[in-house]
């Protein structure tokens, strides 16, 4: 160590060029780091969607879905299998271990359903992987005084061809408004009382429009390619069509059916404020930078804006995700600025000395731009996990320079020159240094064996931590004593001789400036130094009431919440709804209205914007997401940082929907985590009569746990149906095909498309069907006109009874069982406090036999996370102890270093309870961390002790003097990690929901066990025998 800094000292140009190198190429990595919200978080879940058209649930179940579990239930890491089966689709969703290869998975799962044999009428399998980059970035709304099919044509045929020509845009995807579409109404009783069928108009429309080649005619000197050009211009083309020619005259498409220039039954429809419009989502490339992309996108619609759209036509946004990362990332930033301020004032207050306060301000920006090249070099982003590193390492990263200049300091104060100052007081310093700094990068290590989400939102705030600390211990033993001796000039050969002669003869010389007992702060070491004597005359009632507060605290656990990750509030959230299976678009539009009439009524919503026949689900999963029933309210506040407001707003209009009959709506937040809801209550059975009698009691009796909301179960009544049964014999007498009657049976309801009308560069559906008076209600299905025999017709009801059913909605299954799920959202509740009351809830309801229950949802999550993040804890400490051991040469003295660890968890407890923040995942992260900080104090102190005792002192007088020489410094380090933390502990607005539980964590146990480490662990070292010699052999 001392020739290291020797070196350092001697070499100050090759110092200095070192360090300018590492600021050039920081700021070149800077510039590249990509800017993100999250760092890169690989989801283990995989669901294979295959669809199968017009099959009831128990169809799809029995076809599709248990081929599809047994055929990839046999992978290696398979944790769960999550079935649900719906009319004509079917999804099973195998979760993983995590850290997984889910690309290699994804192919072993292709391989295994390329192998499966299923119906040929079914659809290929689809393999979707959860990944929030899949969501949009940016969602546009165009409205106006046109009406909705211009408005879609012009969205479809400019704007979302001229965004993706932006470079980073993969797609547009546009919603809503009226699709354009030439409707050809039969009527089939005039059609019938002519004898003609559907068949033959189908065939007539579909060949009278063509424009195909006809080969080529070559002459001796040309060559003239020959095409059949006969294609419609108009509609009133189509209904002159000519159907039939007899004796009895011409049968024109016209006189059967009504042929309009219409628009295509509607799927969706959306709205802003009221008003219905156009939605255009556009969708980022993979490895694109997200705020780069928006940002181009925000440029493009200005010049939309400026003139290029139709006069009375407006383009709004109505989401974008750069704004939400741009927020977040420059909070973060700013805090880490004002701490480090504040730590700079820290320094200036204790040392009272400019020079030496600028030296150590520059370990700050030279550590955090080396971080940078680490973080370009490993591929972390920036994002607010690794800015959050990078605040919490800058009250720490100025601790190294801290111990290092104030010892270089008291050596400059007790006479010795520049040069042997900065020598000498690093040297000193130096082992404690670099073990303090090492228990502190050796708490991150466990960090990898955190499971969960958790694990891979840390790991980025864990590396950048490291190397930010690293750096940081660099700068402190190499440039910091090299500012402190410029100056002074080098000393000669003769005098470094007779330097290294006098450094055995001051090993025991301690006159190091301080004054009385080593006091270096006046009137503070004055009282410290009263209170020391007192806690080391009654040693072992001092540890006594340490481990009491310890005691209470362990007790005041219980008065904490817990949840598994807060959730992130934006100022925006949505009620997702959902009516009776079979209820119409138009009764699902009517419902909405009504939400967005109350949401109008609410002067603190700034803008909101709906969505009917769909709603949205994050990560690009297509699960359930399009039915005529759902339907999803999105609401925007005007002050977005307001986190009380959102909720008021939020329970008010819950309250209010209340009174809509047959109305489900489930409150949520934009979702960045593919997390479960709060609270599931799983029922596994094989009768689906019993499990849906049973989820629905239990449904009721969750209704009277208190903080549960928007409950619901997965078998909730079921489609209803029209089930039409051929009479095989009747058919069979009458020489008629079951599945030539079924397919018109769908044509006429249904309808068919058999050509596209052309005009300039678009393609517009042609479709065929009976007239809407003919297929309104169930008399109409049952009056239907078939083909019957000879070319005659015959109607439905003849051959095959038609009558009203009503199936299951979905089946789900669950490790390859059948279950239902009952779900509930918590409002105002911790999680283990509602699980706790739901389990009390269930716990006297007799179930039918053959029906179990167990809790999943988040609760089951949450276990598995506090369990490996205790088992960090449990490492950390392990890991800790090992690099003190290794640095003391005794078995003994880390044990009275680990002390300051439940004395840090008071600190904790207390910071916790006083700010009302519940026990997370991201709390137990910052214990974690808090490990490797608060040792660092206790590290040093008791190494100057021993060194103290190693030059002669005796045990009480050695403890007496460590503490007044490492009072400055203990204070130095602590008030300048926790101001340091301040900002971020305090920070309000975007992500603070994920910053400010691990400030909190970190400052609360570091302020309390710095207070108690100074009084606590001299008592616990005058109580514990020790023996350390003058050669340093400790014992």
């Amino acid at each position: 160590m001392r020739s290291l800094v020797d070196l350092a000292v001697r070499r100050r140009v090759s110092v200095v060029m070192a360090c300018l190198a590492v600021v050039a190429f920081g700021i070149v990595a800077y510039e590249r780091l990509a800017l993100e919200l999250f760092p890169d978080i690989t989801y283990p879940s995989i669901t294979v969607q295959t669809e199968f058209p017009d099959t009831a649930p128990q169809e799809v179940e029995n076809l599709l879905t248990r081929p599809v579990e047994e055929a990839v239930g046999v992978l290696r890491g398979l944790q769960t299998i999550h079935s649900v089966s719906r009319p004509g689709i079917s999804e099973v969703t195998l979760e993983f271990e995590w850290g997984s290869d889910m690309d290699m998975l994804s192919m072993e799962v292709r391989e295994k359903l390329d192998r499966l044999i299923l119906p040929v009428e079914a659809t290929d399998p689809v393999v979707l992987r959860f990944d929030p980059s899949l969501d949009p970035i940016v969602r546009l709304a165009l409205s106006g005084n046109q009406d909705l099919t211009t408005l879609r044509r012009l969205a479809d045929k400019q704007i979302k061809q001229d965004f993706e020509t932006l470079k980073g845009v993969a797609a547009a995807q546009i919603k809503g408004g009226l699709e354009e579409e030439i409707q050809i109404d039969l009527d089939q009783s005039r059609l019938a009382a002519l004898g003609l069928t559907l068949d033959q108009v189908q065939q007539v429309v579909g060949v009278s429009n063509v424009n195909l080649p006809g080969g080529a005619l070559r002459g001796r000197d040309s060559q003239f390619l020959i095409r059949t050009v006969n294609e419609f211009d108009d509609v009133e083309e189509i209904a002159n069509l000519i159907l039939r020619r007899d004796a009895s005259g011409l049968v024109r498409l016209g006189d059967v059916a009504e042929v309009t220039w219409g628009s295509k039954e509607r799927e969706e429809i959306t709205r802003v404020n009221g008003r219905e419009s156009v939605e255009i989502s556009l969708y980022k490339e993979g490895d694109a930078n997200t705020v780069t992309v928006a940002k181009a996108l925000r440029g493009r619609l200005a010049e939309w804006q400026d003139g290029k759209l139709p006069p009375g036509v407006e383009l709004t946004v109505l989401f974008d995700q750069s704004h939400f990362i741009q927020q977040a990332v420059d909070e973060v930033r700013n805090a880490a600025l004002i701490g480090g301020v504040l730590a700079i004032m820290v320094l200036l207050f204790f040392l009272r000395d400019l020079r030496s306060t600028l030296i150590i301000a520059t370990s700050i920006p030279i550590s955090v731009i080396a971080t940078f090249i680490a973080m370009y070099k490993m591929d972390i982003s920036l994002n607010i996990m690794s800015l959050g590193g990078l605040t919490l390492g800058i009250g720490m990263l100025v601790d190294n320079s801290i111990v290092v200049l104030e010892s270089i300091f008291r050596r400059r104060q007790a006479g010795a020159s520049l040069f042997r100052s900065a020598v000498d007081g690093t040297s000193e310093v130096g082992a404690a240094v670099i073990a303090s700094t090492l228990t502190t990068v050796a708490v991150f290590l466990p960090i990898v064996f955190v499971e969960g989400v958790a694990g891979q939102l840390f790991r980025d705030q864990a590396l950048t931590v490291t190397f930010s600390l690293l750096a940081s211990l660099v700068v402190a033993v190499t440039l910091i004593p090299m500012l402190s001796a410029t100056g002074a000039p080098l000393p000669t050969p003769a005098e470094r001789r007779r330097m290294d002669e006098e450094i055995h003869d001051d090993a025991n010389d301690f006159s190091d400036g301080t004054t009385g007992d080593g006091e270096t702060l006046g009137a503070m070491s004055r009282g410290y130094g009263r209170l020391l004597h007192g806690a080391l005359g009654k040693a072992w009632l001092t540890l006594v009431i340490a481990f009491g507060l310890f005691a209470v605290s362990i007790w005041a656990v219980g008065l904490l919440g817990n949840e598994l990750i807060p959730q992130m509030s934006e100022g925006e959230f949505f009620f997702e709804v959902n009516l009776p299976e079979g209820s119409s678009l138009a009764a699902t539009d009517r419902t909405v209205a009504i939400m967005e009439q109350a949401a109008a009524d609410e002067p603190a919503i700034a803008r909101s914007y709906a969505t009917v026949g769909s709603r949205l689900v994050s990560g690009g999963m297509s699960v359930n997401t399009k039915a005529e029933n759902l339907g999803q309210l999105n609401l925007v506040l005007a002050d977005r940082g307001n986190d009380e407001l959102e909720i008021a707003v939020a329970d008010r209009l819950r309250n209010s929907f209340r009174e809509l009959p047959d109305l489900e709506v489930k409150f949520g937040r934009p979702s960045y985590f593919s997390l479960k809801t709060p609270i599931e209550v799983i029922l596994f059975g094989d009768d689906l009569d019993e499990l849906r009698s049973h989820s629905l009691e239990v449904a009721r009796r969750l209704e009277s746990v208190p903080g549960l909301v928007d409950i619901r179960s997965s078998l909730e009544a079921g489609n209803p149906e029209l089930q039409v049964v051929f009479d095989r014999e009747r058919l069979a007498s009458l020489g008629l095909d079951m599945g030539v009657l079924s397919e018109t049976l769908k044509n006429r309801v249904l309808g068919v498309v058999p050509t596209r009308f052309k005009e300039a560069d678009r393609q517009i559906d042609v479709r065929i069907r009976n007239r809407e008076s003919d297929r309104r209600s169930v008399q109409d299905v049952r009056n239907l006109v078939l083909p019957g025999p000879d070319g005659g017709s015959l109607r439905l009801m003849s051959v095959a009874d038609v009558t009203e059913a009503r199936g299951p909605a979905e089946i789900h299954r669950l490790q390859q069982q059948r279950a239902a799920v009952v779900s509930a959202n918590l409002d105002g509740r911790g999680l283990g406090a509602a699980v706790a009351d739901v389990e009390a809830a269930l716990a006297d309801i007799d179930g039918p036999a053959g029906v179990t229950t167990e809790i999943g949802g988040q609760n089951r999550e949450m276990q598995q996370s506090f369990k490996s993040l205790q088992f960090a804890i449990a490492l950390a400490i392990f890991l800790v102890y090992l690099v003190m051991a290794a640095t003391f040469e005794s078995f003994l003295h880390p044990f009275l270093v680990l002390f300051t660890i439940p004395l840090a968890l008071i600190g904790v407890v207390a910071g916790l309870l006083i700010t009302g923040t519940p026990i997370t995942v991201i709390v137990m992260i910052g214990t974690v961390m808090l490990v490797g900080i608060v040792v660092n104090n206790a590290i040093v102190l008791i190494d100057t002790i021993n060194r103290m005792r190693r030059a002669g002192a005796a045990k009480r007088d050695a403890v007496i003097r460590a503490g007044h020489v490492r009072l400055r410094p203990i204070l130095m380090t602590t008030l300048t990690t926790i101001l340091g933390l301040l900002p971020m502990a305090m920070s309000w607005g975007e992500g603070a929901e994920l910053r400010s539980p691990l400030a909190i964590t970190v400052a609360g146990g570091l302020l309390l066990s710095t207070l108690l480490t100074l009084v606590v662990i001299p008592a616990a070292y005058m109580i514990v025998p020790s023996r350390v010699g003058r050669e340093g052999d400790d014992a």
